[in-house]
């Protein structure tokens, strides 16, 4: 059992002895515990600290440590007044709990965006976080824009001529797309998204009271005809993509789409928002260079993040851009929170600057590669009724069903497997009923062969 583990075990059971307790009662020394309950000295120190944090417990030195007084319940008043305060907005079919919300222990969950635990480089970068802390000035302000030197490396794997001085670093991906939506638009003015599209970004877009326009898109990417006739029929001077790795189809923008995308967005004197989340999630095959790095103009915000391809809390990104357009960014950044927190920004760089993430990313993109292909193929034995075309980069595939999809979903939750509905990927009504499944936060290849299985069962019946 790890110190971590071990130690949450520990409080767990403190707790229950306390709930046995009156206040002020004296809990049992350390050592006492140590010799109960088979722990070290460490991890009792530990676990008390956690549970005085808490309120549970109250320590006194050379005395003990004593059952904290019970806190009175917190009083709830009347919020009904806020309905007829607040404006009224349009729905929206994400929450942040369909983002964040954990799945139910023993499930095999296909509905995260995140990479399983077995897949984060955690080794580097707790190596990497420890070098950070470490420094001198591990503590001090940050710059608003960022560090220098992780600027340029973020504006070195974006390519072309940018520099550090065209990139702004933010607290992940969605963060950025959210400044960037806020910065870039007013009010009530429409946004042309793919169609389907990321949920987070729909998220956003209404967030910053703005209004999705679907465009819809095929195997190669947005569709430029449909493109033109959005742009014309509504005035949008903003427009959200995914060209490198489409969210949730894993389209990739083909050359002459990128080249008429441009075209369209110069004459039209609309920006483009390139999110870029999958830069780092290829299974092999070298991903296509940012719209961005051709784009001496300023007509493309670039995105991008190093939270997928690491693990969950590593909040750094990235929004790079050009003129006028990142001096919003930059005064939108000072109003949110000034700057990213410095320690996280050193261990981000100490991590992009270590022979370990090279090896990190070549380890990731095989793994990818044979979970993609195994759920792939278990869904072409188990699910041949549903079209699933495997995409060569990012964290899942998406499904065409030949029935309505709800039921599908709560089946296989039913049943221990936890996927997403293709509902909210569509900013108007979906043509079809689709699945996105993640084959990056499954354990192994046994759990997305098992699941593939399950969800055949759910399908048959």
């Amino acid at each position: 059992m790890s110190e971590s583990s071990t130690v949450d075990w520990l409080a767990d059971r403190l707790r229950i002895e306390i709930a046995g307790l009156a206040p002020g009662d004296r809990l049992p020394t350390s050592r006492e515990l140590v010799r109960r309950l088979g722990v070290s000295p460490v991890s009792v120190s530990r676990a008390v600290a956690l549970l005085a944090a808490e309120g549970a417990v109250v320590t006194r030195p050379g005395t003990g440590t004593f059952v904290a007084p019970r806190r009175a319940a917190p009083v709830r008043g009347d919020t009904s007044w806020q309905t007829v305060v607040l404006p009224s907005r349009p729905a929206d079919p994400l929450t942040a709990t369909d983002l964040l919300s954990a799945p139910p222990d023993g499930t095999i969950t296909m509905a995260g965006g995140y990479l399983h635990p077995s897949l984060q480089p955690t080794r580097a970068l707790s190596a990497a976080l420890t070098r950070a802390a470490r420094r001198p000035d591990a503590w001090d302000r940050a710059p608003s824009s960022g560090l220098a030197p992780l600027r340029t490396l973020f504006a070195r794997m974006a390519g072309g001529d940018l520099g550090p001085e065209d990139v702004l670093i933010t607290g992940g991906g969605q963060g950025a797309l959210a400044m960037a939506f806020r910065a870039l638009a007013v009010p009530f003015s429409p946004v042309l998204v793919e169609s389907p599209t990321y949920q987070g970004a729909l998220a956003a877009a209404r967030a910053a009271g703005l209004t999705p326009v679907p465009v819809p898109l095929d195997a190669d990417g947005i569709r430029p005809d449909l493109l033109a006739e959005a742009l014309r029929t509504t005035g949008a001077r903003l427009i959200y993509l995914q060209p490198g790795c489409h969210n949730p189809t894993g389209a990739v923008l083909s050359p002459e789409r990128r080249r008429q995308v441009m075209e369209l967005a110069r004459a039209s004197r609309a920006f483009v928002i390139e999110d870029d989340y999958a830069r780092h999630l290829g299974h092999g095959t070298p991903p296509p260079p940012p719209l961005v790095a051709d784009d001496p103009d300023g007509t493309v915000v670039y995105l991008t993040s190093l939270t997928k391809p690491t693990a969950p809390s590593l909040r750094v990104g990235a929004l790079i851009a050009r003129g006028p357009a990142l001096a919003r960014l930059r005064a939108t950044r000072l109003v949110d929170d000034f700057f990213l927190a410095r320690p996280l920004q050193e261990a981000a760089l100490d991590l992009l600057s270590n022979p370990a993430w090279d090896r990190h990313r070549r380890t990731l993109a095989a793994a990818l590669k044979d979970r993609c292909a195994t759920l792939a193929t278990a869904l072409a034995r188990e699910t041949p009724q549903w079209t699933v075309r495997a995409p060569v980069s990012g964290l899942h595939l998406w499904l065409r069903l030949d029935t309505e999809e709800t039921g599908i979903v709560r089946a296989a939750r039913a049943q221990g497997v936890t996927v997403v509905s293709g509902r909210g990927h569509f900013p108007a009504e979906p043509p079809a009923p689709h699945l996105r499944l993640s084959f990056a936060a499954a354990a192994d290849l046994a759990e997305l062969t098992e699941a593939a299985r399950v969800l055949g069962r759910v399908a048959q019946d």
